[in-house]
């Protein structure tokens, strides 16, 4: 069975496997793609936040309290005004290195080099793996002092300890255009020390499609990669890659 998906905005985006549906921090959707999954058709929602930053977590997905199976979220947002709204017999909040799961999901957290949490999430169904970056990346600003930058790098490779040989046959991952650069960083790391399958980049909002540079991938581990930026672009990952 394919996976569909759905880019919302930032780091927003709606998986569908058959009649699952995972979104991933919404914290907004121009295109009103969730109401059109939804309305499609589906057996279980679950809505991912990685942490409470505002172009991640937004509550307006409260709209979906009704439809959605759980709301799984980054510690973080529990100390918001906002997640005092959330139901809390439908609402996790993960710790870093926690696991949850139901008879459908199997969802691990690890930490981030911002904030909150970044999520890899098994389908029991079918046994396929999803990772959801959040805000974890590579932050290396140019022009920050040598200091910061180096104490970005080790925060970053730390993390990278606890991910190696992680596999998934989707990953979304920042690539964010702010970084210049060093946009790419990141994500040229961690696809070297884990095995994803497919690759999603996120968190460049206003900034030009990306594409792998020469070398990018390690010889003969060259995976798809999808850059989405119109809000409600699709694609569907297949055995053979990325579809329009």
């Amino acid at each position: 069975m394919n996976l569909e998906l759905t880019y919302l905005m930032n780091s927003g985006f709606i998986v569908r496997e058959g009649g699952l549906l995972l979104v991933f921090d919404d914290f907004r959707d121009p295109k009103e793609a969730v109401r059109r999954e939804l309305a499609k058709g589906f057996d279980r929602l679950y809505i991912f936040a990685s942490h409470a930053h505002f172009d991640h977590f937004d509550s307006h997905i409260l709209d979906y309290e009704a439809q959605a199976s759980h709301f799984i979220f980054g510690y973080d947002i529990r100390r918001t005004k906002r997640a005092k709204a959330f139901p809390a017999e439908k609402t996790q909040y993960m710790q870093t290195y926690d696991a949850w799961e139901d008879d459908a999901l199997h969802v691990a957290s690890f930490d981030s080099t911002d904030a909150g949490v970044s999520f890899l999430v098994a389908i029991k169904r079918t046994g396929r793996r999803i990772f959801h970056a959040g805000d974890f990346n590579w932050w290396d600003w140019i022009g920050d002092m040598a200091e910061n930058r180096k104490l970005a790098e080790n925060a970053f490779r730390k993390q990278m300890k606890k991910l190696a040989g992680l596999e998934a046959d989707l990953a979304f991952f920042p690539v964010d255009g702010r970084l210049e650069g060093a946009m790419d960083k990141g994500a040229k790391v961690f696809c070297a020390e884990t095995s994803v399958r497919a690759l999603v980049t996120m968190h460049s909002v206003g900034y030009p499609v990306w594409t792998p540079p020469a070398g990018f991938f390690e010889a003969g581990r060259e995976i798809p990669v999808w850059s989405p930026r119109a809000e409600g672009e699709r694609r569907v990952l297949s055995a053979h890659g990325f579809l329009a």
